[in-house]
């Protein structure tokens, strides 16, 4: 199974010490394995099995593959990113930039609503290991750049944060 446990992310690493480790080879191949494969399935196969379905259901698959799509793009997009930092083609310190982090999270964590189990089984099969990826690589770049985000931050920010998150007097 492809699916690494929480526990094998460092929570020291950088992002060029990360690159150039085995655990971001094997994420950058399955990455880029699986957008192939989901390009060839959309293409092909999922094409056909998609004009057999009740209209309902094929506007689910078409909000499902686009879906899909867009966890693939943002995966592979941050993932290219990281083997340029690795490679020498960009500054470790410009991929730290927002625009270079992983994107539309709230489109790209959701779906798995009702009738999605009466999509074809690979779609099926493509959501959830998408999903997978996509959340991994969530997490990794959260562990690389999460201190990035915090760093110039002073105190007063962190109660500020801290009072608007739990309802004290001040909370907007």
């Amino acid at each position: 199974m492809n699916r690494q446990p929480a526990d094998d992310y460092p929570r020291d690493v950088t992002g060029r010490s990360f690159t150039g480790s085995a655990l971001f080879e094997r994420t950058f191949d399955e990455g880029m394995s699986l957008v192939e494969e989901t390009a060839k399935y959309l293409d092909g196969r999922g094409r056909k099995e998609s004009r057999d379905l009740p209209r309902k259901i094929a506007m689910l698959y078409a909000g499902e593959s686009m879906r899909v799509t867009t966890r693939l793009m943002q995966a592979a997009s941050w993932l290219l990113v990281q083997r340029a930092v690795h490679d020498g083609d960009m500054p470790a310190e410009d991929a730290t930039n927002e625009r270079y982090r992983l994107g539309s999270k709230e489109i790209c964590l959701g779906g798995g609503g009702e009738g999605v189990e009466l999509l074809p089984l690979k779609l099926r099969d493509l959501l959830a290991r998408s999903d997978n990826l996509y959340r991994r690589i969530a997490r990794l770049d959260d562990v690389l750049f999460a201190g990035e985000k915090v760093a110039g931050a002073g105190v007063q920010d962190h109660f500020d944060r801290l009072e608007k998150a739990f309802g004290g007097e001040n909370a907007a």
